[in-house]
């Protein structure tokens, strides 16, 4: 099977571009998490749930991620990582098995998909905080008053 070579460019990787994102604006308790986003590629792929978040320096992407789990010892019931017990058998789990195995002890999630580069995840988070900031523009100007930040 032949893999095709894509070369960087400034905008991205070349022939690879981002032909939708869509923005779902979130409201709520959570005042970090401003919206969801997906976003498709040639029209091809498409990675749903990005988070932009907003940060103490401005608004960031978060891609997206689910919880890590650990098996039980005694009935390999899946536990969130942390768990002290077996949701399922109630079996103690041993504390080395509520760590990560790449060494980060504190990691929780793990993300689903994620740039390989920093050019790339730059071209990513440029182009889904424009339309982001265009969703939130046209809801300002539908409603008439700005959104509580």
């Amino acid at each position: 099977m032949a893999v095709e070579k894509r070369t960087e460019t400034k905008e991205g990787v070349e022939g690879m571009e981002i032909t939708e994102i869509r923005i779902f604006p979130k409201e709520g308790q959570d005042k970090k998490l401003k919206a969801y986003t997906t976003v498709t590629f040639d029209n091809s792929f498409v990675v749903r749930n990005i988070k932009v978040i907003q940060g103490s320096s401005g608004l960031f992407i978060a891609m997206p991620s689910r919880k890590m789990k650990t098996s039980c010892p005694k009935c390999h019931f899946k536990n969130e990582i942390g768990s002290r017990f077996c949701n399922h058998c109630g079996t103690a789990i041993p504390s080395d098995n509520t760590q990560t195995h790449e060494g980060d002890d504190k990691a929780e999630h793990r993300d689903i998909a994620h740039p390989i580069t920093q050019q790339f995840r730059e071209y990513l988070q440029t182009n889904i905080l424009e339309a982001y900031n265009k969703e939130t523009a046209k809801t300002i100007s539908s409603s008439g008053s700005p959104e509580q930040t």
